[in-house]
């Protein structure tokens, strides 16, 4: 597996009826199938290294490229040619065409064999590659039909980059599920308006960053997204206001949210279900995925107790097979079984709460902080649409604590801030700088970066102004 012979089936069951659409432009499930059946016949490469935008080509050849035994590395466009090009150099000879080689026929190969070369997003260093096998995915594909509900009535879009692991993998699922799948060429509020409205769509999956644009224009156009059956928001937390938007703008949707890594696959998630009560700005991240275990690790391997903050670390048959660059030894490390990416959070009745990144925890005066839970704290204090928080150099504590504000009306001070911090945020985790943001620092696949906002403040720029 992952999906070829279910997409032969369906080809075979439903040939006319859609499988893609990408702006506007429709493949039958069929068509699809003969298309990517061509490809694989004349593409003679081991290894296929697509860069390409949105379109309905990306699919087929996508679908080409990981035939029988082959494998795929999927490079975002957007990346500097430079980085594209040591990329392809360093996939060495099985990138390139194998003299005399035969086309692969449209199947699925081996179970355990890799099929997918995934590369973690970078700018101006070479990301870290790493292997999936194809059992990996199909495995994550049950699991995720179950959890999130997926059936062949639905019709999803993802509105972002085919490129992102996110899209990508929503992509696949559909292909896997016989279901109808939706794109843009590149994402516009008014062109995902349209699509909800004159499509049919039923499943949305996208950043939060994205949904709350959707849902707070969305309500301000009046557009209707009552069809809307199922959200799916991954890369961060939502926070209430997105999350209360949502729930105005599609009052029939199910929010999910999960926690997840390219690497480890689905780790954790929680659904609230339409008419459910909101509760926004906890660091829970609901219970383990079907087929997944959840242990809390300590440096060495050892478990540490409920309530107790270390590595989050997964049992399950999603994993992918590691790295062929990039691991420093603390990327990805394995302890008897139980894999890390070194994200911290602990267990709490079973419920897993995600803290961030451990690269990205602040030390300020022997303490340390999480952004992400400086982030939810302010995410609460009236005034406050978006924040974003991070660590600058400080020659007296090492580092200090910096927040960025995004209004949600008219303006916020810091004393304002300062003041709705005091009941939800212990002092030594509260910022000592805030700066009123003109937009949220995000990169090109809509992820909120703290190094865009530090970069900022570091150069003075007029999307960062210090507030009093």
């Amino acid at each position: 597996m992952p999906f070829l012979n279910r997409l032969q089936r369906w080809a075979d069951d439903r040939p006319d009826d859609t499988a893609v659409v990408v702006a506007g432009q429709r493949l039958t499930w069929a068509a699809l199938r003969n298309a990517a059946e061509a490809a694989a016949a004349e593409n003679t490469a081991e290894v296929t290294v697509l860069a390409q935008h949105n379109s309905t080509r990306f699919a087929i050849d996508f679908a080409a490229a990981v035939a029988r035994e082959r494998q795929c590395a999927v490079l975002d466009p957007t990346w500097p040619r430079p980085m594209r090009d040591e990329i392809v150099e360093r996939l060495g000879a099985a990138a390139a065409a194998v003299p005399g080689g035969a086309g692969a026929s449209l199947a699925d190969g081996d179970p355990g064999s890799s099929f997918l070369i995934g590369l973690t997003s970078g700018t101006t260093s070479v990301p870290k590659a790493f292997t999936r096998s194809r059992q990996s995915w199909q495995e994550s594909f049950e699991a995720s039909m179950e959890f999130f509900g997926l059936s062949q009535a639905d019709k999803t879009l993802a509105p972002g980059p085919l490129a992102a692991s996110l899209n990508l993998y929503a992509l696949a699922e559909c292909l896997y599920a016989g279901s109808e799948f939706h794109t843009l060429e590149s994402f516009d509020v008014g062109d995902v308006h349209a699509a909800i409205a004159h499509d049919g769509i039923t499943r949305l999956v996208l950043v939060p960053t994205m949904l709350r644009l959707l849902s707070e224009r969305g309500l301000t156009g009046c557009v209707d997204a009552s069809g809307v059956r199922t959200i799916i928001c991954a890369g961060s937390k939502l926070d209430a206001r997105t999350l209360e938007a949502a729930r105005r703008w599609a009052p029939n949707a199910t929010i999910f949210e999960y926690y997840g890594a390219s690497e480890l696959s689905f780790v954790s998630g929680t659904g609230l279900a339409a008419g459910e009560p909101l509760d926004a700005g906890g660091t829970g991240i609901g219970r383990p995925f079907p087929g997944v275990e959840v242990r809390i690790l300590d440096d060495t391997g050892a478990m540490l107790p409920d309530g107790t903050a270390g590595n989050i670390s997964v049992r399950s048959g999603m994993v992918s097979n590691g790295y062929l660059w990039g691991d420093d030894g603390q990327a990805l490390r394995c302890f008897d079984g139980w894999f890390t990416v070194g994200d911290q959070g602990y267990l709490a009745d079973g419920e897993l709460h995600i803290l961030g990144r451990r690269a990205d925890m602040i030390i300020t005066a022997g303490k340390n902080v999480y952004p992400h839970e400086v982030e939810l704290a302010l995410a609460c204090v009236p005034g406050v649409a978006s924040a974003v928080a991070a660590g600058m150099a400080d020659d007296v504590r090492g580092q200090r604590v910096v927040a960025g504000i995004v209004p949600s009306h008219g303006g916020v001070t810091a004393t304002q801030l300062k003041t709705g911090l005091e009941e939800i945020l212990a002092r030594d985790k509260r910022p000592l700088q805030y700066f009123a943001l003109a937009e949220l620092p995000l990169t090109d696949r809509g992820k909120v970066s703290r190094s865009i906002m530090l970069d900022w403040i570091t150069a003075q720029d007029s999307r960062a102004r210090r507030l009093a």
